[in-house]
């Protein structure tokens, strides 16, 4: 993905200061110096996209199979992407993801493949407003989610296999007047990213039953999806100040 241009215009205005978090992804910081009984944050970005539909990933002759082991200095790098972050006392997630596991010498492609599938098969796809993620184990006892309880019940379930995995914040770019119609499209999407060595980061959207980046719009990486929210901040006011919010997101071929 290539940024051609950017812009962020926040109303009333505001010093916006920008920095990296420690996933290196882009942070603004806007400080405000009026009263306003409204907030706007607009954000306009032309980009260009070069993954393509079906990818062919040159995985490393000793990654091909699992399970495998990542060289010294990547499960280094890797650290915490490679901890589950919702507990499993009873490790019904982690017998669960086991049973994708096809014998000893499975397929690691495959593996992740039909894991996640596996997801989108076992849970119902069902958009949810409330804020907060479903942890794994909610996720599989109430059989439904959202894409963000997906991704992080793909992540968790590939990280009890010993796997690095990541989250992924974005965006679906489905154009406007598209035939094609997917889950959680015309909003923000999540999704999740395992590294395989040779590969690098594979992309994979169990909530569409997809592999790779192809139409994918990232905008954040992080460890807990709890670390992705596209706005936090604080306000002073009136205890019932706040009326709400609503988001809006269009998207369109140049």
């Amino acid at each position: 993905m290539r940024v051609r241009f950017a812009r962020v215009t926040v109303t009333p205005d505001a010093a916006l200061t920008w920095a990296h978090d420690v996933f290196g992804n882009a942070v603004a910081t806007a400080t405000f110096q009026t009263m306003t009984e409204s907030l706007t944050i607009e954000s306009v970005v032309e980009l260009e996209l070069g993954a393509v539909a079906w990818p062919v990933f040159e995985m490393s002759e000793s990654a091909v199979h699992y399970p495998f082991c990542y060289s010294p200095d990547e499960w280094t790098d890797l650290g915490a992407l490679t901890v589950q972050q919702y507990p499993d006392p009873a490790s019904l997630l982690k017998t669960w993801a086991e049973s994708f596991v096809r014998g000893p010498r499975t397929d690691t492609l495959s593996l992740l493949k039909d894991l996640s599938i596996g997801v989108a098969t076992r849970i119902s796809y069902q958009s949810r407003d409330e804020e907060g993620t479903q942890s794994p184990i909610e996720t599989l006892d109430r059989g439904w989610g959202s894409c963000r309880d997906f991704a992080v019940l793909f992540v968790e379930a590939a990280r009890s296999l010993g796997f690095g995995a990541r989250l992924v914040s974005g965006y679906i770019c489905e154009a406007e007047n598209s035939a094609l119609t997917r889950n959680n499209a015309g909003s923000t999407h999540a999704w999740s990213e395992i590294f395989l060595p040779g590969a690098g980061w594979v992309t994979f959207d169990p909530t569409n039953r997809a592999v790779g980046g192809f139409d994918l719009i990232p905008v954040a990486f992080v460890r807990d999806i709890r670390q992705a929210m596209p706005v936090a901040g604080s306000f002073n006011g009136d205890f019932d100040a706040y009326l709400g919010m609503s988001v809006e997101v269009h998207v369109r071929e140049s």
